[in-house]
C-alpha cells in the first residue's frame, strides 16, 4: 500500500499476523466473541532507514557514533565557547545590576 505524508511517498506494508480461534468464548452486551490466540509474535523490522528534515538516523541505537580527532576538537572548543560566553554574560548582568542599569530578580 503506498502513503504520502507531507508530499513524501513511501510503501507500507503490515506485518501480517497469524491467530487461532481460542475455544473459550462468551457474550457481551449481547454480542458473541472469542479469544483468538497468536500463533508467532510479529517481529518487527530492524534495520529501518529513518529521516528527519533531511537527516538520516536510527532507532535503539544507544552507541554514540565515533567521532574524528577534527569533530572532536571542534565540539571541545565549541563547548568551551558557550561556557565563556555564558560567563561573560553572567558578569555583564551582575556589573548592570551594580550600576543601577537593569533592575534585579525581574
Amino acid at each position: 500500500m503506498e502513503l504520502c505524508y507531507r508530499g513524501i511517498c513511501y510503501q507500507y506494508t503490515p506485518a501480517a499476523v497469524e491467530a487461532k480461534v481460542g475455544q473459550l468464548a462468551g457474550k457481551y452486551r449481547g454480542l458473541d466473541w472469542q479469544f483468538c490466540n497468536i500463533q508467532k509474535a510479529p517481529v518487527q523490522q530492524t534495520n529501518v532507514e529513518l529521516k528527519y528534515r533531511g537527516v538520516a538516523y536510527q532507532m535503539g541505537s544507544s552507541e554514540a557514533p565515533a567521532l574524528s580527532a577534527a569533530e572532536k576538537a571542534r565540539s571541545m572548543m565549541m563547548d568551551r565557547q558557550r561556557m565563556a560566553e555564558k560567563r561573560q554574560r553572567s558578569l555583564l548582568a551582575r556589573s548592570a545590576a551594580e550600576v543601577g542599569l537593569v533592575a534585579v530578580g525581574v
